[in-house]
This record gives C-alpha cells, structure tokens and sequence, in this order.
C-alpha cells in the first residue's frame, strides 16, 4: 500500500534518544489511522545508532533505514529521504526529542487545508541563552537578505506536499537549505506553533562555526544581496574617499605641510583594507560554490538501505 504519510529523521550520533523517539512516534502515526513509513537516514553515526536503527527496521515493516557511507550533513540526509520517500505529504522531524512527534497530526491536518508547505514556530524554546541568541540573528538575517517570509528557520518539524518534494529532488543543489528551497517552490505556505523540549539525551550537533555555516548557506544560496551590499560600500567608500582628498589638498595649500594625522590615516586605511578583506571573502563563497557545483560530484553516497525491500 502506497504510504500517504511520510516521516523523514536523519539521525548522527542519538543512540541515547532512538528507542525513546520510536516508542512515542510509532504510535501516533498508528493513532492517525493513515498508511505511513518512517525513513531514517543514518549520516555516519560513531556510536550504535546505526545498529539500533538496523534493528527497529527489521522490527517494523513500516520502517527503512538510510545508510550513508559518512558523515554528509542534516540537509543531504533529509535528501536522501527524499528521493525514496513515497507519501502525499512529507514531514521532516529531528532525532533528538526536542519537538514532539505529537505535533505531527498538527502539521497534516493544516497541509489538508490545501497549504502545500507547513512551517513551524517553537514555543517555549527550551535551548541555551547561546542556541536562542544565534537562532534569533539567523532569523533576522536570513529574512532581510533573502526577502523570505519565515520566522523559525531552524525548526525542522515542518511538512511537504509531494509536489514541493519532487521539485527538491529535481534540484541537485551540491549546498542548500531545505526550509528555504521548499519556500522557494511553495504556493501557499502556513505556519503553525509547536511545543518544544529540552534535549534529553546526547548534545546539539550545531556548533557556532556551523551556525556560521548555516547563516552563510542561507545567504549565498537563496540571495544575491550580500553581493550588491558589498558593491554599494565600494561606491560610497570611493566617493569618501575622493571627498578626503580634496580636503587633504584645499587644507595643504591652506595649512600647509604637516605631519599631524598619520595616525588617522593608517586607522582610515586598516579600516579600508577590512572592508576589502571581508568583501573578498563574500566573492570566495559565491566562487566557492560555484567550484562546488562545476564538479558535480555526489552530494551524498548511500551504503546500503535497510528494511523494505532491502535494495541497496
């Protein structure tokens, strides 16, 4: 029976929360009294979250299981689901408890309204004054950048219409954002909020270089604003700098010769050459991903899938 419902967790070191997550949305997904699959993708995982997977695939026939050959990342995980993935409407959720597989029922029933895009809005973060802080200048970035309507970027508890999920997979984008790239395709996206929890077991896999990261993708990948910033600080840099100069030469001739000021000058030019440095490093991400692009190598290698038919 083809799935109506399905259920996409990428998973990297949870070994501590896969039993727990299972035990609570199993059930729900029964409760909902609509055909289902659960897809995990296991993204090179250290410790026995594989082997745990393995064996709840072999327990549940509504079960398959991803197995990358290393370590890829969240977003090409959630890809991977994707592109086997069969149901009507997609749900993306994370491994780690911190949103609810109750809130599931949520999401279908505001897809079934004929949105074919639903995001999500923490209520009651219970992360890290740190975790919160850095979500929020994501947010506020990522929404002036790329002109997108989304409040929670980084909740991943969100649905897909089959038809937004096909349009992804026909993407083959080497970096992306899968929030911001479904928008992209969405015709009539909803929000909704949901309950939010602290982690229970194990760590968050964000780091603060890879929230950079995070922020870097959203803006290089879904905007060309960072590119036409940098452009208009080089037009009125320049016309600063041609207004000093004829203030340096209408106050020699009046003044004449000094020595006072160097100081300002080497603190005018330090600050020059930062604005320079930082806008040559907007060019290498745009050149960067241009470089990752042309190579089109794989952007992700899959092992072998576990449960169903077991093809591999």
């Amino acid at each position: 029976m083809t799935p109506y419902l399905s259920i996409v967790v990428p998973v990297y070191n949870e070994e501590g929360n896969l039993e727990n997550l299972m035990g609570r949305l199993y059930p729900v997904l029964k409760g909902m009294g609509r055909p289902f699959e659960i897809i995990f993708t296991d993204d090179g995982s250290r410790d026995r979250s594989l082997e745990i997977l393995k064996r709840l695939a072999g327990s549940h026939p509504e079960v398959r299981v991803i197995e990358f050959n290393g370590n890829f990342g969240q977003h090409m995980a959630i890809l991977a689901a994707f592109e086997i993935s069969r149901g009507e409407i997609v749900v993306t959720l994370d491994a780690d408890l911190q949103n609810p597989p109750e809130e599931i029922p949520k999401l279908v029933a505001e897809m079934e309204k004929g949105h074919d895009v639903v995001g999500t809005i923490r209520m009651k973060r219970q992360d890290t004054f740190f975790r919160k802080s850095a979500s929020r200048l994501v947010n506020m970035t990522t929404r002036k950048m790329t002109g997108m309507k989304m409040t929670d970027y980084g909740c991943m508890l969100r649905a897909y219409h089959r038809n937004v999920v096909n349009n992804i997979n026909r993407c083959g984008e080497a970096s992306t954002f899968i929030p911001a790239l479904a928008q992209t395709f969405a015709s009539s996206p909803s929000e909704i909020t949901v309950a939010h929890a602290e982690r229970s077991e194990g760590e968050s896999k964000y780091s603060l270089y890879k929230l950079v990261r995070l922020n870097f993708d959203l803006m290089t990948g879904f905007s060309v604003v960072p590119l036409q910033l940098f452009a208009l600080t080089g037009i009125i840099t320049s016309l600063g700098a041609v207004a000093f100069a004829v203030f340096l030469i209408v106050r020699r001739f009046l003044v004449g010769a000094e020595v006072e000021g160097v100081f300002t000058l080497f603190a005018i030019l330090f600050f020059f050459l930062g604005i320079t440095i930082f806008g040559i490093g907007i060019v290498g991400e745009y050149v960067g991903r241009i470089y990752q692009e042309v190579r089109r190598r794989p952007r992700y290698v899959v092992r072998r899938i576990h449960g169903g038919s077991d093809e591999g």
